[in-house]
């Protein structure tokens, strides 16, 4: 299994992949959302950044790999189709 920088959760997102929802991986408040959007809970749509990425960005200079600025392109376009924005 490819490890993800981004979670995407609410609307059809797929919650199947557990370390979306392991707070040492998407942190507190990003697992506690995969975890209520999975289980039917209304949620809006959103992305969790991993913890690990957050990390890096600091020690980088508060600079975006092009893995995450593509990864986040991609959870953004999940937010608009869901909310019904293009």
């Amino acid at each position: 299994m490819t490890l993800k920088t981004v979670y995407v959760f609410g609307g059809k997102a797929d919650h199947s992949d557990p370390r979306q929802k392991d707070k040492t991986i998407t942190g507190g408040k990003g697992a506690n959302l995969a975890e209520m959007a999975s289980i039917g809970l209304p949620v809006p749509p959103g992305f969790t950044i991993t913890t690990e990425e957050c990390v890096a960005y600091l020690r980088d200079g508060a600079d975006f790999s092009d893995g995450l600025r593509s990864a986040v392109a991609d959870a953004l376009k999940h937010v608009e189709a869901t909310v019904g924005k293009n």
